[in-house]
């Protein structure tokens, strides 16, 4: 059976994301959490990232959204790989409602932290629904007639 790496790479994260959100959804109720909490640069961030990421926090404390933004669209162009830049990123746009915008960067997070309970657990993760249901949708039950 041939397949490409993109796909192998989207079913391991398919099925991390799974075990994840089975796993949360028995710990968490509150899906209207306004005060998440950032994270904070890990140790072997570049440098000019980890700045702006701290910078970014300091301004999502005071409720500066917008400034706020800035500094973690900075760190995301400084490190893409840097997943806390990615999550507090789309944090703040939730809390200016741009949620379409934030879901992207709550997908690249959760796909550069696969073991980080925060990202993963996140209350704003869930209101976009599992995977599980968006997967039920497109399948149809087996033997069963798709309605």
């Amino acid at each position: 059976m041939k397949g490409n790496r993109s796909s192998m790479g989207l079913k391991t994260f398919v099925a991390w994301f799974l075990l994840v959100v089975i796993a949360g959804c028995a710990s968490h109720d509150d899906h209207h959490h306004h005060e998440e909490q950032t994270l904070r640069p890990p140790a072997n961030a570049d440098s000019v990232a980890a700045q702006a990421v701290l910078e970014g926090n300091r301004l999502f404390a005071d409720h500066q959204w917008t400034a706020a933004i800035k500094q973690y669209k900075k760190a995301v162009q400084a490190q893409p790989s840097l997943a806390e830049a990615h999550y507090n990123l789309a944090l703040t746009l939730d809390q200016q409602g741009r949620f379409s915008e934030s879901r992207p960067h709550y997908m690249k997070a959760a796909e550069l932290a696969p073991g980080n309970k925060v990202i993963w657990n996140a209350p704003p993760f869930r209101q976009y629904g599992t995977v599980e249901s968006d997967f039920q949708e497109e399948a149809p039950a087996p033997g069963g007639h798709s309605h």
